[in-house]
């Protein structure tokens, strides 16, 4: 394939993701853009392959394969449930490609730069390394935390900032080192590496860059791991621009800073609607508490039954649901969506509100409700319906326990004190579903449970569901 060719196949790749991207961002139009990226992807890999710079057409046919046959296994076998820590595992790819094309390009000795272009050359790989690096190790904590492996809550060294500074300024010394160690060249490739000029502070920083990423994601508490992943998402798309820097292939470099331009700001968005701070968000040991005891709950919960349920939402007329990570766990979204659908041929007005964080990924809620059919216009944010609660008759929450929280607005020492969440205590009712008692993700106790118009609905969302259906149409 010629130059120009080439070229124009990487434009209408990039157009492609641009349009993906932008169809994403609705639910509506997501599907037409989920199609428009998997376009974009092919186009690039074609064009890539046939671009007169790949010649191991016989390795790169296996490599292809074999990560296409494991990226459709895991695609059509992991529930919903796993989709938060199975995109958290892809960022580390990510990462560990950035990584490992970084070396090799450093340790590739027919590039044939020198000055300034092959100063220029040495800071895209050490730069790419770091950030891939970060990526990797940030993200399989990030993964271990989501799929519950380790425990959510933050681990807070002693001194931790001073820690990070440490580390950030151990970074630019050695930065400095490596440059000066490669200004010399040695062009020929060594038996060991260590004997290749610049490859110990290259590998010191490397270790930095894992050391890093590994306790950004260890400080943060669970209640904000939807930015963490999102914030995770951004890192990946920077190293992937790195590494277009490294590999000069302008079309990963402009999909790198589309994906990390786009999570960045999805990470403001969200941090915006959480009250946190962007910048503790990238300098980790973020959502923690304030430094004193959160208050303890005390008081009894009123439980309640399906039958029960029913006649109360029979008798209303203004009903909210509110899903969280539980009614994932349940699969309880097609049930939910069955009670919907009875409940408005029956003239009831419901909707659903859903809280950026809900799940443990950015917009999981929405889609889970999407899989289930669930009309997009009934669905709301909830800076759009948290003033409308006075007016909603019964409030059924899923499943959730941390984004409907008051401790959130009048505890200044709980974990998430200063969160926004939805304040469905100010409805008539609200009907909480939950397995048990226990604390949410973020490990803090919900006062909610003992106010006198809350009412308690025990046991598997799915189930508890059905029978609450049943009940219904009896």
């Amino acid at each position: 394939m010629s130059h120009s060719l080439t070229t124009m196949s990487y434009i209408i790749a990039a157009i492609l993701f641009i349009l993906s991207l932008s169809g994403l961002s609705n639910q509506e139009t997501s599907r037409r853009g989920n199609y428009y990226g998997m376009a974009g992807m092919a186009i690039a890999i074609i064009a890539t392959a046939l671009s007169g710079t790949v010649t191991a057409y016989a390795i790169l046919i296996i490599a292809v394969l074999i990560g296409g046959s494991i990226g459709a296994m895991l695609a059509s076998k992991v529930a919903m449930t796993q989709m938060p820590e199975l995109v958290a595992i892809m960022h580390s790819l990510v990462g560990m490609a950035a990584v490992l094309v970084g070396f090799a390009n450093f340790m590739d000795s027919s590039s044939g730069l020198a000055g300034a272009e092959k100063t220029i050359h040495e800071i895209e790989i050490y730069i790419g390394i770091l950030i891939g690096a970060i990526t990797f190790s940030g993200s399989v904590i990030a993964f271990c935390k989501l799929s519950e492996k380790i425990s959510g809550k933050p681990l807070l060294l002693p001194a931790r900032h001073w820690f990070n500074l440490l580390l950030l300024v151990a970074v630019f010394v050695l930065g400095a080192q490596f440059l000066q160690q490669t200004e010399g060249g040695g062009g020929n490739l060594p038996m060991l590496f260590l004997d290749h000029s610049g490859a110990l502070p290259l590998l010191i920083m490397t270790v930095i860059g894992l050391t890093f990423g590994v306790h950004m994601v260890m400080a943060i508490g669970g209640a904000d791991m939807p930015v963490v992943v999102s914030m995770l998402n951004s890192y990946s798309g920077w190293a992937a621009a790195a590494t277009g820097f490294m590999l000069s292939n302008d079309l990963l470099i402009v999909t790198g800073a589309l994906v990390g331009s786009s999570g960045a700001i999805l990470s403001y968005i969200m941090c915006r609607a959480m009250n946190r701070n962007f910048i503790s968000v990238i300098a980790g040991g973020f959502g923690t508490a304030s430094g004193g005891a959160a208050a303890v709950i005390e008081g009894e919960v009123q439980p309640i039954d399906a039958d029960e349920t029913a006649q109360l939402l029979l008798a209303a007329k203004n009903i909210m649901i509110i899903p969280g990570y539980g009614m994932a766990v349940a699969q309880a979204q097609h049930t939910v969506y069955e009670i919907t659908k009875f409940l408005r041929e029956k003239g009831k007005k419901v909707r659903f509100g859903i809280h950026p964080v809900a799940g443990r990924m950015p917009g999981h809620m929405n889609v889970l409700l999407a899989e289930a059919k669930v009309p997009y216009d009934i669905v709301f944010e909830m800076e759009e319906i948290n003033e409308d609660f006075a007016n909603v008759d019964v409030s059924i929450v899923i499943g959730a326990n941390d984004i409907v929280n008051p401790s959130a607005l009048d505890d200044p020492n709980s974990p998430i004190a200063g969160m926004p969440v939805l304040e469905c205590w100010h409805g008539k009712t609200t009907i909480v579903l939950k397995r048990s008692m226990a604390s949410g993700y973020a490990g803090v106790g919900n006062p909610l449970f003992v106010l006198e118009n809350t009412r308690m609905l025990f046991g598997d969302a799915n189930a508890t569901m059905q029978a609450v259906l049943k009940a219904l149409k009896g």
